[in-house]
């Protein structure tokens, strides 16, 4: 087996045999420079000459300096000196001598081949690290990408919703416009009534203060009340951003029953509703809920358009649960909810009606999952329907 190590291999062959000689005849030299001084120092010389051989040059060298050195030690230190013979009594020292050069040189390969394999090893293992690195840099980059292509894909997601949430509610306040119409002109009509009875009232030989006070605040208040009115109509429709507050949704319905209550008159429909007096606030977008539940009692007021064989009744409920969740249902005496459809209420663009869009619910539930609280239907068909959702009360509100 031939030796090769990061020294080595970059020396030919005839330089690394040189190498070797060059290290024996360092050794004689000196050796017989300080014999004279010191008796026989070849001994150690040339075993370091040997070890020096194979660290540097390699197996091969080391074996050529074993042999250079013998000689040279036979020819020059052991008796008789000039020649090759070995007595007797020192062969017995020569024949250590030899075989410690022998183990040096063993033992010298054998740490040299060792060392060499680690540092392959090493170079090998960096190799791999380098590569593994720059394979999750690269990974890590194309994650990055992701995430952000994601982020973009989620934004532009977010604005369709909202955009599209918007048509919705542009869509349902077009199906109410007879009740926008009932709501506006009742506070209209009373501010004119007001303002009349108080130019009557200043128009009297003795015009009465008092009473024309009272009409015109009466007119203030009604046109207050209109004020409100387009207010809130305008809400509904407004292009912003979510707003996150604490929401009394007893309020909202009640608003919401009020702004419905003449397209429930026109389909002979009563709308009632049992609040609970303890119901905490919520946490959450206002205009978004008045959606939802906009959007559920106009679905039952429309559900039960067909109903003749008994009362038209939409019952609203407001309650606390046990586990600190706002639950709000909306029973109807409609025709009810076939299983098939049940399967598929929540989907977009999927209606029963004729004149639907299929995005209320689909908008509905997105709304409130987006809350933190949940949207479903029970129905029994030709019986009615029961929608409701749950949200998590507002925290530190025990109302």
């Amino acid at each position: 087996m031939s030796f090769s190590s990061g020294t080595t291999s970059s020396l030919n062959a005839p330089l690394r045999f040189g190498l070797a000689t060059v290290f024996v005849l360092a050794a004689l030299v000196v050796s017989l420079v300080l014999k004279a001084s010191f008796g026989n120092p070849a001994w150690f010389f040339f075993p370091a000459a040997v070890m020096a051989s194979t660290w540097f040059s390699g197996r091969a060298p080391g074996w050529v300096a074993v042999v250079l050195s013998t000689l040279s030690v036979q020819y020059f230190f052991v008796p008789p000196i000039g020649s090759l013979r070995v007595s007797s009594r020192d062969l017995p020292f020569f024949l250590t001598f030899i075989v410690c050069e022998l183990a040096g040189n063993r033992l010298i390969a054998w740490r040299r081949r060792y060392e060499d394999a680690l540092r392959l090893a090493h170079a090998e293992l960096e190799t791999k690290v380098e590569e593994r690195t720059t394979e999750l840099k690269q990974a890590n980059v194309a994650l990055v990408r992701q995430m952000e292509e994601q982020k973009r894909v989620e934004e532009a997601l977010q604005v369709a919703r909202a955009d599209l949430a918007r048509v919705a509610r542009i869509t349902t306040i077009g199906e109410l416009t007879a009740a926008i119409a009932h709501e506006v002109n009742q506070p209209l009509a009373a501010v004119v009534a007001n303002a009349d009875a108080c130019v009557a009232w200043l128009g009297l030989p003795t015009p009465d203060l008092d009473e024309a006070r009272a009409a015109a605040g009466r007119a203030v208040q009604g046109a207050t009340r209109a004020s409100e009115v387009i207010t809130r109509i305008r809400s509904l429709i407004r292009k912003g951003s979510t707003e996150r507050e604490p929401v009394q949704l007893n309020q909202v319905i009640e608003e919401t029953v009020a702004l419905a209550a003449a397209q429930a008159a026109r389909n002979g429909a009563i709308v009632s509703t049992t609040l609970s007096l303890t119901l905490p606030s919520v946490f959450g977008d206002r205009i978004q809920l008045q959606q939802v539940i906009l959007n559920l009692v106009i679905n039952a007021i429309e559900a039960m358009r067909d109903v003749t064989v008994r009362e038209r009744k939409l019952t609203i409920r407001s309650a606390e649960n046990d586990d600190r969740q706002v639950r709000i249902s909306f029973e109807d005496t409609g025709v009810g909810i076939t299983p098939e459809t049940m399967t598929r209420l929540f989907e977009p663009f999927f209606t029963t009606r004729a004149q639907g869009i299929g995005i209320g619910l689909a908008i509905s539930r997105s709304i409130i999952e987006a809350h933190g609280g949940r949207l479903w239907a029970e129905s029994e068909p030709g019986r009615g329907s029961v929608f409701q959702f749950t949200l998590p009360a507002a925290k530190g509100d025990g109302a």
